[in-house]
C-alpha cells in the first residue's frame, strides 16, 4: 500500500503500480490488438474489451471531426483515475532542496528545470549551441511535436551553467553540436534522464522528501501562472501546451497556499477588537469562558 511522505505529502511507491501506469497500459494493449484485429493478423477477439456499455468497434471511429471531443469509452478492465492538481515545491522547501545538490551542473539543471518549464528529457538534449546567455535563452526540442522553441531562463541558471563549464574546460568536447550536459566521472559520456534522476534522488533522501524532476516543471507552471503580470497564453507558450485548458489548471489554489490563508483569516478575525454585545439572554462571562478569554 502507498504510504503518503511526510515532507511532500505525495504518495510514495507501493507495492503495486500506479492507476495512471495501468491505465496508460489498457489504452496501450487495447490499440495493439484493434490494430491487429483490423489487420486480420491477432486473435479474433480483443483481450481488452471497451466496457459492456460501450459500442463495439474502435473508439470514437464514428464520431464526427466537426463535432467536440465527448467522453471516450471506457476499458471494461480500465481504473477509475482521480483528477488530482499538479504538484508544486514550496519556496522555502525548493531552498532546502537545491542546498542539498552537490555540483555546479546539479544546481545548473535544476535552475533551468525550474525558471523555464521544460521537461527533464528536453533539457537534457540541449547542445552546447542551443544557449545564448547574451538573450537569457536556452533552445530545446520540445516532446511529441519535435520542434525547436527557444526558452527564456533565470539570470542564475546561467551563472551556475558557467560554473560547471569552467570545471569541465579541457575535459569534454566543447563543440556546438556537443552535448551541453556529461556526467561528472571520466569517462564522461552525456548525461541520462537515468543519472539525473538518481542525482535527483540523492538530494530527496537527505530531506525525507519524494519530489520528482516533473514537479520541477510543475513549479514553474505555478510560479509563472500566479504572476498577475504575465498572461497565460504566454504561460501556455513556454510550457509548450497545446490547449489553452491544460494550463489553466495551474490557476488551481494550492492546498497549502489555502490553509495557510485560511489561517491567517481567523487570526485577523481574531484581531479585530471587542465585537457587538452578545443577545439578550446570553450573559457576557459566560461567553468569555466559553471561548476561552476567561482570563482576558
Amino acid at each position: 500500500m502507498a504510504r503518503v511522505n511526510a515532507v511532500t505529502g505525495k504518495p510514495s511507491g507501493g507495492d503495486r503500480h500506479e492507476p495512471a501506469t495501468v491505465a496508460h497500459c489498457e489504452s496501450v494493449l487495447r490499440g495493439f490488438y484493434d490494430f491487429h484485429l483490423e489487420a486480420g493478423t491477432g486473435p479474433m477477439l480483443n483481450p481488452f474489451p471497451l466496457a459492456r456499455h460501450a459500442l463495439a468497434g474502435r473508439a470514437g471511429a464514428h464520431r464526427s471531426p466537426m463535432e467536440p471531443l465527448g467522453r471516450e469509452p471506457r476499458g471494461r478492465y480500465r481504473p477509475k483515475l482521480v483528477t488530482r492538481a499538479p504538484r508544486s515545491i514550496p519556496d522555502e522547501r525548493f531552498d532546502e532542496l537545491f542546498a542539498q545538490l552537490g555540483s555546479h551542473r546539479d544546481r545548473a539543471l535544476v535552475a533551468f528545470w525550474v525558471s523555464t518549464g521544460a521537461r527533464a528529457s528536453e533539457l537534457l538534449g540541449a547542445t552546447a549551441g542551443d544557449v545564448d546567455p547574451g538573450q537569457q535563452l536556452i533552445t530545446v526540442m520540445r516532446k511529441g511535436t519535435r520542434v525547436m522553441q527557444p526558452l527564456p531562463a533565470a539570470p542564475d541558471a546561467f551563472v551556475w551553467l558557467r560554473l560547471y563549464q569552467a570545471q569541465l574546460e579541457d575535459l569534454a568536447p566543447t563543440g556546438r553540436d556537443e552535448p551541453l550536459w556529461w556526467t561528472l566521472r571520466r569517462p564522461f559520456r552525456a548525461l541520462g534522464y537515468d543519472a539525473a534522476r538518481a542525482m535527483f534522488t540523492r538530494a530527496n533522501a537527505a530531506l525525507g522528501s519524494n519530489w520528482s524532476l516533473h514537479d520541477l516543471r510543475h513549479t514553474a507552471a505555478y510560479r509563472m501562472a500566479r504572476d498577475p503580470q504575465m498572461p497565460l497564453t504566454d504561460v501556455q507558450w513556454v510550457l509548450g501546451h497545446a490547449h489553452l485548458s491544460t494550463t489553466q489548471r495551474y490557476l488551481n489554489p494550492v492546498t497549502e497556499d489555502v490553509i495557510a490563508g485560511v489561517l491567517a483569516f481567523h487570526a485577523r478575525q481574531r484581531e479585530r477588537g471587542p465585537e457587538a454585545p452578545p443577545a439578550a439572554g446570553y450573559r457576557p462571562e459566560s461567553l468569555r469562558i466559553l471561548f476561552g478569554e476567561a482570563g482576558s
